[in-house]
């Protein structure tokens, strides 16, 4: 069991489930062979090297080593912790995931508490919103109508320094849990005060629905900084992190765009107005993190940046930020607003239809790209040509292999006359990678093939003769011929998902991630022929126990009778010791 999930409610996940799916909703995948293949989504790569397996239920990459079940890329690829990912692929398949109380092996990183206090918080400061009337001014002043106050959980932090403290920080372990979740700060003598005061409250959510960290906004902007949010804690990370994205998912079931905006009030305009595909970073630049977040959530991203200084600063980050992701089949674009603009001001003024329009019209990542490179360069001139080809060649060299990095590669070629030969990934460029070939000891051979075909597990006739060999790995063989006879029908993932908590779990992956060679009937002749070779092996070094014995005159009649018959016998040489 890890935590306190059945280990056979995982066995039954991981049975419901296939792994290409899992992985394909997430990456796009090609069919090669009897497995599947794509650009590994956990380093940047121009040749696939990724391969997911049907029959084992894994993936693997040759190139960064990333391996495991479906479970395993759930928890790397959506950055989730292991409960999180397994409430995620439970809900894929309608199943509920059970819970096993009383256990001392509760999970270490069970934030159950957290989530309640925040939720509790979050609540707090929706029911002092009515309370307070500037407050209220403020909401009809923004255009806000009560369904969108519900819906984004909007809230008032009211005056004073001890409001949430007095509200839900009635033991020790309250004020911890204040204290963890950032809703407490500290002064230079020690005293605790609300980090929130004054402030309309936004809570931010997680993929779930979860509060898990908020933004406070002032009346006026003489009563500090303008934006204030909850600092890093074991829940929120503002790199990762996207306000309204639940919003966004519960209202789209299918999202072909998504825009980023720079704030709350934005967001919640666009989505009142009737476009509810509007996202803002949480008071930092846009990260690879939310790039990749949100190509997941949508194809097409559009960064809606004010068209200052500042704006123009921030959208080539999201720029750089997004071409890693920019793979064949998503698209960004930008749109830069008029000064003194935003999009609350913009969609009162124009409308959603005047706001599509604008969304319509933005421009896209190629033409803002070599746009902005060019912006200070005299194209006409060589030395121009070469400064716009240097400043290209290696943000070029950051797109993912594809359609769309060629025709980057010919527009540069076609703008400056440069041949685009890319050598700023010189380096990242690796050839199709051949399996890996693995120097297996004959109970890593026998491992390996067991785990590549667990249902042989049931033709192995007990007792195991091969537990008598003094050699690393012969006691975990055994136990994995046990684990798979007593669940039949496991199949390779759910085998060493069983050792996920134990040290041999590491070297289960590798085993798994190396390609077993030959046809199932092949493989089990093989597996059945290590067996045999290691009984004979047994035999082999009691002999030689024995004789190196009698050469000492210690043996006893029993054994004087036993090592007759061994030798008597004549065993065939067994095969090389490990």
């Amino acid at each position: 069991m890890r935590g306190r999930i059945p280990d056979s409610f995982i066995d039954e996940l991981l049975a419901r489930v296939d792994i290409v799916d899992v992985i394909e909703r997430r990456v796009p995948l090609k069919k090669a062979g009897r497995e599947w293949t794509a650009c590994c989504p956990f380093h940047n790569e121009r040749s696939p090297s990724f391969y997911v397996s049907p029959a084992k239920q894994f993936f693997h990459c040759f190139g960064c080593g990333a391996h495991g079940s479906a479970l395993k890329f759930l928890m790397d690829y959506e950055r989730l912790e292991f409960p999180d990912a397994v409430e995620e692929l439970a809900q894929s398949v309608g199943l509920t995931v059970p819970r096993e109380g009383g256990n001392d092996q509760a999970p270490r990183e069970d934030k159950t508490d957290l989530y309640a206090l925040l939720d509790a918080a979050a609540r707090w400061f929706e029911n002092e919103l009515p309370k307070n009337a500037e407050a209220q001014a403020y909401c009809r002043k923004r255009g806000l109508d009560e369904d969108t106050i519900k819906r984004f959980r909007i809230g008032w932090a009211p005056a004073g320094f001890d409001g949430v403290i007095k509200a839900l920080g009635s033991n020790d372990r309250r004020m911890q849990l204040l204290n963890e979740a950032g809703m407490v700060a500290s002064n230079e003598r020690g005293h605790r005060y609300d980090r929130f005061r004054e402030r309309v409250m936004f809570p931010i959510l997680d993929r779930r629905g979860r509060v898990i960290a908020f933004g406070g906004r002032v009346l006026s902007s003489d009563q500090g900084p303008k934006y204030l949010n909850s600092p890093e804690t074991p829940l929120f990370h503002k790199g990762r992190e996207l306000f309204a994205l639940w919003q966004v998912k519960q209202a789209n079931p299918s999202l072909a765009r998504i825009v980023v905006v720079e704030g709350y009030m934005d967001v919640i305009a666009l989505h009142q107005a009737g476009l509810p595909i509007a996202v803002a970073t949480l008071g930092t630049a846009t990260t690879p993190e939310h790039t990749e977040v949100l190509f997941r959530a949508a194809p097409d991203v559009v960064f809606c940046f004010d068209g200052d200084r500042a704006g123009r600063a921030a959208a080539w980050k999201a720029l750089e930020a997004a071409l890693p992701r920019i793979r064949d089949g998503r698209q960004a674009y930008f749109l830069f607003l008029p000064d003194g603009e935003d999009p609350d001001t913009l969609i009162r003024k124009e409308g959603k239809d005047g706001f599509e329009k604008r969304l319509k019209a933005a421009t896209p990542l190629s033409e803002y790209f070599f746009n902005e490179l060019a912006h200070d360069v005299d194209t006409s001139s060589l030395d121009g040509r070469a400064r716009l080809a240097e400043r290209a060649r290696p943000l070029i060299a950051k797109l993912p292999d594809g359609a769309f990095r060629d025709l980057m590669a010919q527009e540069l070629e076609k703008r400056t006359g440069a041949r685009a030969v890319l050598e700023a990934d010189a380096g990242a460029r690796r050839p199709v990678q051949r399996p890996i070939v693995v120097q297996r000891s004959l109970v890593r051979s026998a491992i390996a093939l067991l785990l590549a075909q667990p249902g042989i597990a049931d033709q192995v006739e007990r007792p195991y003769g091969f537990l008598r060999l003094e050699k690393p790995g012969v006691e975990l063989l055994a136990e994995l011929i046990d684990l798979a006879r007593s669940r039949p029908g496991i199949n390779p993932a759910m085998l060493v998902e069983h050792f996920a908590e134990r040290p041999e779990y590491t070297s289960l992956q590798k085993l798994m991630a190396a390609m077993v060679v030959g046809e199932p009937e092949a493989q089990r002749a093989e597996f059945f022929g290590a067996l045999q070779r290691m009984e004979q092996q047994v035999i082999t070094q009691r002999r030689e126990w024995l004789t190196a014995k009698s050469r000492e005159g210690t043996l006893d009649s029993a054994e004087k009778a036993e090592l007759r018959e061994l030798l008597a016998a004549r065993v065939p040489p067994a095969a090389p010791a490990d």
